[in-house]
């Protein structure tokens, strides 16, 4: 079993799973290229999707990652219906947030830190939503956004996972996470695509798979 000192190891219960929130920004493209084409066809959970961004260019990241994923892919629109098992990328310039229905909003308040749009606003108002049925994982990067998010998602039942900082591209952001929210489950990426194939057979992350 992969942890670092101070995190809880991984428990064998099986949980109900209805959206999965991603935090990253240096070296996401690389870290999504293993976990988003794990995701199964059938897989019913929602994927929303910030990487810190330059806030004055479009970006690629949907029509990159939609042709490695089995679920449909795109840019998240303003007001937009959260349809089951598709994956949403947060625009450039725009906080990404999850309202009541669920649907999605995007907003240009104040830069989170120094970002927008910033992990920890995603993953706050995804945690108000979804709760226990919330996945939260926060990958590499080299600021400390989404330490607080991930804390929030913990805080409300939700199930928090972080990649080891030690194969993390950029170090600082898992470090910061796990510094927050100690009892997360740090995985090799490998083990957390591991973990998003369990969620072929329907909604439930089965984290027995968390185990060498």
């Amino acid at each position: 079993m992969v942890r670092l000192p101070g995190t809880s190891p991984v428990s064998s219960a099986a949980s109900a799973i209805d959206a999965i929130v991603i935090g990253t920004s240096a070296g996401g493209v690389e870290a999504l290229s293993v976990l988003l084409p794990a995701l199964p066809a059938t897989l019913r959970a929602a994927v929303f999707i910030v990487m810190h961004l330059p806030r004055e260019r479009p970006s690629l990241l949907a029509e990159i990652f939609r042709a490695k994923c089995a679920c449909p892919v795109s840019e998240a629109q303003d007001k937009e219906p959260v349809l089951p098992g598709s994956v949403y990328f947060a625009p450039p310039d725009y906080h990404l947030l999850i309202d009541k229905g669920p649907h999605l909003a995007l907003s240009t308040d104040e830069l989170v830190n120094y970002s927008r749009p910033a992990i920890d606003v995603l993953f706050e108002s995804a945690a108000d939503i979804y709760r226990e049925r919330l996945l939260g994982i926060i990958l590499t990067g080299a600021n400390q956004d989404g330490a607080a998010g991930l804390k929030a998602v913990h805080r409300l039942g939700g199930t928090a996972l972080v990649q080891r900082p030690d194969s993390a591209q950029a170090s600082l952001m898992p470090q910061s996470a796990i510094a927050q929210c100690p009892t997360a489950h740090v995985l090799s990426l490998e083990q957390m695509a591991d973990l998003l194939r369990t969620l072929e057979d329907g909604n439930a992350l089965d984290l027995s798979h968390a185990t060498n």
